[in-house]
């Protein structure tokens, strides 16, 4: 997928300035004197090797991810389920809802800094450069002030930036991933209240009847499911989030 590919690039600019020097061997071979060889990898492969590691936290901390990741856990211990649907199907559904919702930007990224870069129209520097920029309005977009304010104070910055778009990555990627974590729990919130009111009046029910030896979560988990069902629950989920992005807007 080319969204996958632009991101594998971005990860990999943003491990050093060496990974992408022209003429160093990722092994380098030595003949030794009795006919046998020796096997050196250099810096390079080195430098690949991690930044390929930290894709993933490019991932969750730079998208959609954490958000999608976030309210999907909460849903599903406001319907009470325990194990449905699966870590697996979560963070899958996430990561392809993730790309979907990403995907303006990975096109910009495409048109602004890899085709050129594969194209040999500029170097590696310059294309993380123009690759920065459409992550940057994404996650500023995305990103409370006061959350942006609290670490520019932390980092003992704060006369030195005039305008949101000078801060660096450093200082807007931790801000981004706790106003993520706060709409996240926003919008958790507001999913948590019609099940709790379920919960509320069965237990309700059940302890007027004297049937206190029950569980009030076994009765109403079907009534929360059913009602899930009957409002397309997962569209409204899908779209919100979506939508909650600008998507659509």
């Amino acid at each position: 997928m080319k969204a996958i590919v632009i991101l594998l690039l971005g990860g990999l600019l943003l491990s050093l300035p060496a990974v992408a020097q022209q003429g160093i061997p990722a092994v380098t071979v030595t003949n030794n004197g009795d006919g046998t060889q020796d096997y050196t990898m250099t810096l390079q492969a080195l430098f690949i090797m991690t930044a390929l590691s930290l894709i993933p936290a490019f991932i969750m901390m730079m998208t959609s991810f954490t958000r999608i990741i976030v309210v999907l856990s909460i849903l599903r211990q406001a319907i009470g389920l325990q194990q449905s649907p699966s870590n697996q199907i979560l963070v899958g559904v996430s990561l392809f809802l993730s790309l979907f919702i990403m995907t303006p930007v990975f096109d910009e990224i495409n048109v602004r800094a890899l085709q050129p870069y594969l194209d040999e129209e500029m170097t590696s520097m310059e294309a993380f450069e123009q690759a920065k920029g459409p992550m940057r309005a994404f996650m500023l977009s995305q990103t409370r002030v006061k959350d942006l304010e609290t670490f520019v104070s932390i980092a003992g910055e704060e006369d030195k930036y005039a305008d949101p778009t000078e801060v660096p990555l450093n200082i807007l990627i931790p801000a981004f991933v706790t106003s993520e974590l706060k709409t996240a729990f926003q919008i958790g919130f507001m999913l948590f209240i019609p099940f709790l009111i379920i919960d509320l009046v069965v237990a309700s029910i059940l302890m007027a009847m004297g049937m206190m030896m029950l569980s009030p979560m076994i009765v109403s988990l079907p009534f929360k499911l059913m009602l899930f069902v009957l409002v397309d629950g997962w569209n409204l989920i899908f779209g919100t989030l979506a939508t909650s992005f600008g998507m659509g807007v």
